[in-house]
């Protein structure tokens, strides 16, 4: 699944806290989780069902292949559309456990090219996505569920804006209309006003 191609876009909430000062807990102030023994017959049963395969990753095998992209990108809410072409390749990796895929197109008229990966966590029972590309240095994860009825993957996660170094909420919806057409939204703050709104959208056709 493509993930977010916007990190020049501008979000306007509020200013991450200062956290250079390092505060000191005692180890009777920390609420961890009680360590559950476990033995080594039940450790590796509960591996070998974290680790297999199953339906939601051959759902990811179906978008194996090469994808024609029709991308249109709304650089701030009201502003007019921009569009242009792009190129998705997907394959699996890992023994058929996590997709790669590799996007190239343009991008404000310079060349662009973006990677994502997207897992299925057994034990989560969501999808995780990963996303980098040529206009940044760093990483976006994202996760969400998967929705039967309407065949859409719908991820939540935070975008580092490089402007003014805020976390940006972010959301994608990804929806599989059927085995040959696909299409991703792409939801995040709006550069003036931090409200949320669709600033991307990507139509994915499978190239013949």
């Amino acid at each position: 699944a493509i993930t977010a191609m916007i990190s020049f876009v501008a979000c306007n909430n509020e200013k991450k806290e200062d956290k250079t000062t390092q505060e000191t807990v005692s180890p009777g102030d920390a609420k961890e989780k009680a360590w559950i023994p476990v033995d080594s017959a039940a450790a590796m049963k509960a591996t070998m069902e974290y680790a297999t395969p199953g339906d939601p990753h051959k759902s990811l095998a179906a978008a194996n292949g090469t994808w024609d992209a029709e991308v249109t990108s709304w650089m701030a809410m009201g502003a007019p559309p921009t569009t242009s072409k792009a190129t998705a390749v997907n394959r699996m990796i890992m023994d058929g456990r996590y997709q790669v895929s590799e996007f190239s197109g343009d991008m404000m008229g310079m060349p662009f090219t973006g990677l994502s990966t997207t897992a299925y966590d057994n034990y989560k029972k969501v999808f995780i996505s990963t996303w980098l590309d040529n206009m940044g240095t760093g990483i976006m994860m994202m996760e969400g569920p998967w929705d039967e009825a309407t065949k859409t993957m719908t991820l939540t996660g935070k975008f580092l804006n490089p402007a003014n170094g805020i976390d940006c909420e972010m959301k994608e919806t990804f929806t599989m209309t059927d085995e040959n057409n696909h299409v991703m939204e792409m939801y995040g703050p709006d550069p003036q006003t931090g409200k949320q709104f669709k600033s991307m959208q990507i139509k994915f056709t499978r190239k013949k």
